[in-house]
């Protein structure tokens, strides 16, 4: 495992997590705890995938990091963890798959031969659950704990 290259994927998932804080009017002071959270999340995931582990079950784990540091981070700052979480788990989205499954939906569309549209339709629809899934692993690992340390009285 190159330990470099996890660091460098650790720093490139909170500066995009810094992006879309940003973007999202996340107050200034706050805006380290999203790419705190992203770092760890991403980097766990990518630490998981180069251990061997499948994307989806690796995603759900750094979703779960990013959730449980969302909630530490709100309750330092008294804040919602929403703040912290929503632009940590942009980094965790499956553009590459999904892109795919749109580049094989429309290959398939396109395609007149009856031979290449059965080979088409599987690997468009193998990426396309594939997405699902890890779009599901993400909003699983950042709701559940939430739904653990949920409290009566709201954080702020």
């Amino acid at each position: 495992m190159n330990l470099l290259l996890l660091f460098q994927d650790a720093f490139w998932s909170a500066i995009a997590a810094l992006g879309f804080s940003v973007l999202f009017n996340v107050p200034r002071r706050m805006l380290a705890g999203g790419m705190i959270c992203a770092a760890v999340g991403h980097a766990v995931r990518t630490f998981l995938m180069q251990a061997g582990l499948d994307i989806v079950p690796a995603t759900l784990v750094g979703a779960l990091m990013i959730g449980f540091l969302g909630i530490g981070f709100g309750r330092y700052w008294r804040a919602p963890s929403l703040i912290f979480t929503l632009s940590a788990s942009v980094t965790l989205v499956p553009g590459v798959f999904a892109y795919r499954a749109m580049l094989g939906i429309l290959q398939l569309s396109a395609s007149t031969d009856p031979a290449v549209g059965g080979p088409l339709l599987v690997e468009a629809t193998t990426n396309a659950i594939k997405t699902a899934l890890i779009l599901g692993a993400i909003g699983v690992g950042i709701i559940a704990p939430r739904l653990l340390f949920l409290r009566e009285k709201p954080v702020v």
